[in-house]
């Protein structure tokens, strides 16, 4: 199922240049499954066509209070009452002093005004030059937007449409369509630090060549994301992997087991759970050699020596924090057959209170997994279904946990 199946949105353009971005964060919103009502201020629409919206969103567009479509021709009590949330993007500076002030004289400030607030909250993603962000009074007046229950996005940074760089674009489609999708998720875990291990190490034998596997970290960074949907503050420990940073997560890149176990005890202390999803290579070249191998010919392999690595989720687990049941421990086994007797023996031997298992092979790389809860109760199974899912349903069933765990 989509994200957003079933939600049902008011998409807000108020006047700026980053109004062109607004068309494909109208597609982004419907391919996850929501219905977009669009409405734009008489701004917006010297920088996108309402036809352009239109087309886009499979809906009329609305841009004015005294719109006669309305039977009662209160387009700005019908839009907002039937919304799940309303997201102005982009927010003007303008925009924002007007809805600070209450000022309602169009029809977009005059909807976010009438909104019943407990029911449909009101999603802000600021967009304006720098000095402009900066200013003190743009500052003061989205401190106090939060303070009145609206929730800003915030902006990212770079390269402006008037020449300038810094802060102040609008976030791109996909980071706002992450964040929305983000905002309707349960937040279990709120006030909760998660930290995250994902994807191989890297054991260098020299300087080209090393020992890995096929771990993509797409689980891990699943579940990472997920963590951050569910009100915690996440730390990712990643080894060498190409996937992009969920939204909101704090990053780690490492590429041995050695340095994953020192970023990992270097966060430990602050985690309220571990979910040591990694695929740690179990040994490492004894020594590493500072140039590139090369054959020797005549048939002559190379003898390399190797030694175990230490077992971080081990080394977390004899902690004392996670003895004493302060950090709760979730551990991964990834085996090639007999799953279930692999990680009740895992289960044992690293004294956790639960390992979720899958056969490697079988998800490596893929979009798709399923998993094996196993605990000191028994087996549950979550059928297949696409990681994020399954990462959800994951954070979710550690959430319920959490106070027997306490």
């Amino acid at each position: 199922m989509s994200d957003l199946a079933g939600k049902h949105i008011v998409l807000g353009l108020s006047g700026g240049i980053a109004c062109y971005k607004a068309a494909e964060l109208c597609r982004a919103l419907i391919r996850e499954g929501a219905t977009v009502q669009v409405v734009m201020t008489e701004a917006a629409a010297q920088f996108i066509t309402p036809v352009t919206m239109q087309a886009l969103s499979n809906q009329p567009v609305f841009s004015s209070q005294w719109d006669s479509r309305e039977p009662n021709n209160m387009p700005h009590i019908n839009l907002s009452r039937d919304a799940d949330a309303i997201l102005v993007a982009p927010c003007s500076a303008d925009f924002m002093a007007k809805l600070l002030h209450g000022r309602a004289d169009e029809l977009l400030s005059l909807m976010c005004l009438a909104r019943p607030i407990a029911a449909v909250p009101l999603l802000l993603a600021p967009a304006m030059n720098r000095e402009m962000w900066a200013h003190p009074a743009t500052q003061r007046n989205m401190a106090q937007l939060s303070a009145d229950g609206a929730h800003i996005l915030g902006v990212g940074s770079g390269f402006q449409a008037c020449g300038e760089t810094g802060d102040g674009r609008m976030l791109e489609p996909m980071e706002l369509l992450e964040d929305l999708i983000a905002f309707f998720q349960p937040k279990l875990l709120a006030g909760k630090r998660v930290l995250v291990t994902a994807g191989p190490t890297f054991e260098a034998l020299d300087p080209i060549r090393g020992i890995t596997n096929h771990s993509s970290g797409k689980m891990g960074f699943a579940i990472a994301r997920a963590a951050r949907e569910a009100g915690a503050e996440v730390t990712l420990v990643a080894g060498p992997v190409s996937l992009a940073t969920p939204r909101g997560v704090t990053r780690v890149d490492v590429k041995s087991a050695l340095q994953m176990l020192e970023a990992t005890m270097k966060e430990e202390p602050r985690a309220d759970i571990f979910f040591a999803t990694a695929a740690v290579a179990d040994w490492r070249p004894v020594t590493h050699s500072k140039e590139k191998i090369k054959k020797e010919g005549a048939g002559k392999d190379p003898v390399v020596a190797f030694t175990e690595n230490p077992d971080i989720l081990l080394t977390v687990a004899q902690g004392q924090r996670a003895r004493s049941g302060e950090l709760y421990c979730v551990g991964f086994a990834a085996e090639t057959h007999d799953l279930v007797a692999h990680a009740r023996a895992k289960l044992a031997r690293k004294g956790i209170p639960l390992i979720v298992g899958n056969i490697g092979p079988l998800t490596f790389g893929l979009e798709d997994n399923q998993l094996l809860l196993v605990d000191r109760h028994g087996v549950q199974e979550f059928p297949r279904a696409s990681k994020v899912a399954l990462a959800r349903r994951l954070v979710a069933e550690v959430a319920r946990r959490l106070p027997a765990a306490a």
